[in-house]
C-alpha cells in the first residue's frame, strides 16, 4: 500500500489532496499551461521513482555502516548469466540456470541462513542450512564452468563458511550482533578483576598438572559451564540493550574460550 502511494503520479496526488476550490482553479487553467505544468510534474515524479529503487541496504550509524539484516531492498536482483529475476533472498544461486552469483556484501550473515537477527539461535538448524548452501556453492561443483563463475563460487563458499563459523560460535556471534548495533568491542582489552584473573590462573595450572585426558575433560566441562553462563549473561544484556554489560560478558567469555583452546590442544 505504502509503495503504491509513494509511486503514484504527482499530478494525481495533487488532485486527491487539493480542496475543491483549488481543483476548480486548476481545471480553469488554460490547457497549454496546464499541460506544461503536468508534464513537469510527471518528469519530476519519474526522476523520484528512479531514485527510489537505488537505495542501498545500509543502516547509517554516525560514520559507521553495517549491512542491514532481514531488510528487503527495492532493487531487483537478476542473474548475471540468464538475466532471470531472483525468486528468493538471499540470491546466492540462480534457481533458473543454477549459476553461482557474485557476493553481495549487503547481505548479512543471518540473512544468508534465513535467520532472525538475534543472539540466541538453534545451532543445529544453522548447520543444516550451511550444508545445503555448500552443496550448491562448493568450488568443486563448478570445475567445468567459466572462470568468472569459478571465482564467484570460491568467494560465495568462503563467505558462507565465515558466516557459519561466526554464528555457530557463541563468542563470535556475540561480537557480531553487537557490531551490527554499531557497538565496537575491543577483544584484546584486559579485565582488572582479581577474582577472575586468579580463577583463570588456577585453571591453567590445573591443566598443566592434569595427569590424563580424563582429568582434562573434567576441567574442560567446568570451563564450558562458565562459557554457557556468560553467554546467557550476554543474551540478557543484549536483549535489554545494556551494551556495556554485554561487552563485559564478551570479555569474560574471551578468557574462558582461550583456556578451553589450551585444553583442546592437550587432549
Amino acid at each position: 500500500m505504502w509503495r503504491r502511494k509513494l509511486l503514484s503520479p504527482l499530478p494525481a496526488i495533487l488532485r486527491q489532496t487539493l480542496p475543491s476550490a483549488s481543483r476548480l482553479s486548476l481545471d480553469s487553467t488554460p490547457p497549454t499551461l496546464l499541460s506544461a505544468s503536468l508534464s513537469s510534474f510527471d518528469s519530476l515524479c519519474g526522476e523520484y521513482e528512479s531514485r527510489a529503487f537505488t537505495i542501498r541496504r545500509f543502516h547509517f550509524l554516525g560514520n559507521l555502516k553495517f549491512p542491514a539484516e532481514n531488510f528487503c531492498s527495492e532493487s531487483v536482483d537478476r542473474c548475471w548469466n540468464c538475466n532471470s529475476v531472483a525468486e528468493a533472498a538471499p540470491f546466492l544461486v540462480c534457481e533458473n540456470c543454477r549459476s553461482v552469483q557474485p557476493v553481495d556484501h549487503a547481505v548479512g550473515y543471518f540473512q544468508i541462513f534465513g535467520l532472525e537477527k538475534k543472539y540466541e539461535i538453534e545451532v543445529k538448524n544453522l548447520e543444516g542450512k550451511y550444508k545445503n548452501w555448500q552443496k550448491k556453492l562448493h568450488p568443486d561443483l563448478v570445475h567445468s564452468k567459466s572462470e568468472k563463475e569459478k571465482e564467484y563460487a570460491a568467494e560465495q563458499s568462503a563467505r558462507v563458511i565465515d558466516a557459519y563459523r561466526t554464528l555457530a560460535n557463541p563468542l563470535s556471534r556475540a561480537i557480531y550482533v553487537l557490531k551490527l548495533e554499531g557497538e565496537d568491542i575491543d577483544e584484546e582489552k584486559t579485565i582488572s578483576e582479581p577474582d577472575l584473573l586468579t580463577e583463570i590462573m588456577e585453571i591453567r595450572e590445573a591443566v598443566e598438572e592434569a595427569a590424563d585426558s580424563q582429568a582434562l575433560s573434567q576441567i574442560q566441562a567446568q570451563v564450558q559451564d562458565k562459557l554457557k553462563h556468560w553467554s546467557g549473561s550476554f543474551a540478557t544484556a543484549f536483549q535489554s540493550r545494556n551494551f556495556e554489560e554485554a561487552r563485559t560478558s564478551i570479555q569474560k567469555m574471551t578468557y574462558y574460550k582461550r583456556v578451553n583452546e589450551e585444553i583442546v590442544k592437550k587432549l
